[in-house]
């Protein structure tokens, strides 16, 4: 699938592979399929990798957030933001591929390695992204908590009690509605907008999920997909 997509959108195997990877195996275990070879690369390269890997979710993932919102919005979520993610690269990051750089191969990182020692290596480098992963996460929704709930003190005191995530969607208010979100609905997908940005995508979905059913077809729409 990979070199297919790397026919397609005219950049290197490696971009086009890792793009491809990171729905599978997800942002952060992606790279240690392959970390070994990432200091070979160029500045450019290493760019549209990180971006293509940052524009996706793992499947894991991507089976939480089907049972959070309509599958085929988070379907099509996959889709176009992969294929937009190399559109955009391909205006703001343009670059050619050296022949030396595009026969960087994978399958000799570990020759000299047994079966075992490889398979070890690797359980310990997903373990380690793993517990990275699960600190952030449980740091970021702590986090929104505590800032949603000093806010409202602080508002509160003159007659307001707005949360922090209120705050940010009046600020992406304009944001949603420029996108095509009606207006009536535009500060509450423009606080979702600024939580996914701000913090963790996963808080934003969870947050999302609790007003899924309040939002219009459209609305809901643009707001799975950004």
């Amino acid at each position: 699938i990979g070199f297919l997509l790397s026919k397609e959108n005219g950049m290197g195997k490696l971009e086009s592979f890792n793009a491809v990877s990171s729905l599978i195996l997800g942002q952060s275990e992606n790279f240690i399929a392959y970390k070994d070879i990432l200091g070979k690369m160029s500045r450019n390269r290493m760019y549209t990798m990180a971006a293509t890997a940052m524009s996706t979710v793992s499947m894991s993932i991507v089976g939480a957030y089907m049972t959070m919102l309509d599958p085929k919005y988070v379907v099509a979520a996959l889709v176009l933001n992969m294929f937009s993610t190399f559109i955009v690269l391909s205006l703001i990051n343009p670059y050619t591929v050296d022949a030396s750089e595009e026969n960087i191969q994978m399958s000799n990182l570990h020759e000299g390695q047994s079966f075992f020692e490889m398979l070890g290596e690797y359980i310990l480098a997903g373990f380690k992204a793993a517990i990275i992963v699960a600190a952030m996460l449980i740091g970021f929704i702590a986090l929104i908590a505590a800032l949603n709930a000093l806010f409202a003190t602080v508002t509160g005191w003159f007659g307001y009690s707005i949360s922090f995530q209120g705050i940010l969607g009046y600020i992406f208010y304009p944001v949603a509605w420029v996108m095509g979100v009606p207006s009536s609905e535009a500060l509450q997908v423009g606080s979702i907008m600024a939580t996914k940005l701000v913090s963790n995508e996963f808080v934003a979905m969870m947050d999302l999920q609790k007003i899924a059913s309040t939002l219009s077809p459209r609305a809901e729409g643009i707001i799975s997909v950004f």
